[in-house]
């Protein structure tokens, strides 16, 4: 590893993660095996020892996914091996060998049952070739299933030494305050880590959420701070132009979360914004994300090294109070 990222509290369980993280969203589904190989290869020399992957991430989860462009053959495509970017991570891991050199954390998506916590995890272990993981999420909220019971599972599974660390993806401020007072009254390990989606057109978490991991000292670790790729730009309100191998023609549920009038309007004053400052669309707008003060780190999900590299920029650019608060008025006024 060669270069050092600052490293930020995981809760308060006295460990520490760094600033910027890989999310690996993109193995399997956006890029092929090696081209991932190559993402986790440069992240590790720069520092981004933090991987966050999930069951549910994987080419089997894109209705439009090119097999051909990214060599995944019917035969793999039939056993599943490419519907998680976990037996990616899992076979890079093995190849390097640095398992007890990452912090890696991943995520069950297929319901919140104790039967299926424990299912989940023993699979998610298994594609990942290793007996434990450091943080185990939820990806998001189980309400058909009693949070007592969820937390109970989590809490085995902690005990057991599969998972070190727990922690939420996707929930409000209602339903981690649940959860934490569930835990409380329990016994039970508690979440010491959150993933909310965060951006400069995603941001209704800042009325409860993130206060309230800032008041409880969770970690909070944003996914999206592009907006999915939105924010760099190469949208146009015609969904018709969507240019082939982007995020939003492979995952196009992604158009109807942020194609509107006020996110582009958003777009355009990032634009002049960028243009003005002489500095890249993508790196004001990540910086923008990493400057909150409630943020630990920053999830990033790379297609290829140069957007590590430009997160990397983002973070050493920093940004001051005037211009992030002239940035965040921008979303007060467009509707």
């Amino acid at each position: 590893m060669t270069d050092t990222l600052e490293r930020r509290p995981l809760g308060r369980t006295g460990r520490t993660i760094p600033v910027l993280a890989l999310g690996c969203v993109t193995f399997g589904r956006e890029i092929g095996e090696e081209d991932s190989y190559r993402v986790m290869d440069y992240a590790i020399e720069k520092g981004l020892n933090f991987f966050d992957t999930a069951e549910g991430y994987g080419g089997g989860n894109s209705r439009t996914l090119r097999r051909d462009s990214l060599g995944i053959d019917d035969e793999r495509e039939k056993t599943g091996e490419m519907h998680s970017s976990e037996m990616v991570v899992g076979r890079w891991l093995k190849k390097t060998g640095v398992r007890n050199d990452i912090t890696l954390m991943t995520k069950f998506n297929s319901g919140g049952t104790a039967e299926n916590v424990h299912r989940a995890l023993r699979d998610s272990l298994e594609r990942l070739g290793t007996d434990h993981v450091d943080i185990y999420k939820l990806h998001r909220p189980y309400p058909e299933t009693p949070m007592d019971e969820t937390l109970g599972a989590l809490a085995e599974e902690v005990s057991a030494g599969r998972a070190e660390v727990i922690g939420c993806s996707q929930h409000s401020g209602g339903q981690l305050r649940e959860a934490l007072e569930i835990s409380r009254t329990h016994g039970y390990p508690r979440f010491e880590i959150a993933q909310p989606g965060y951006n400069l057109g995603m941001r209704n978490d800042e009325k409860d959420m993130l206060p309230l991991c800032i008041k409880e000292g969770l970690a909070v670790t944003p996914f999206s701070p592009l907006g999915a790729g939105f924010f760099t730009g190469k949208y146009t309100p015609n969904r018709a132009d969507v240019p082939k191998g982007t995020r939003f023609d492979i995952m196009p549920q992604h158009i109807n979360i942020y194609f509107n009038d006020r996110n582009f309007r958003i777009v355009d004053r990032l634009r002049s914004k960028a243009t003005e400052l002489g500095v890249p669309m993508t790196r004001l707008a990540m910086a923008w994300t990493i400057s909150n003060p409630a943020i630990t780190t920053i999830l990033v999900g790379a297609r290829e090294p140069a957007h590590i590299d430009n997160a990397l920029e983002a973070y050493k650019m920093g940004m001051d109070e005037d211009l992030r608060a002239e940035m965040s008025a921008w979303g007060d006024d467009v509707d």
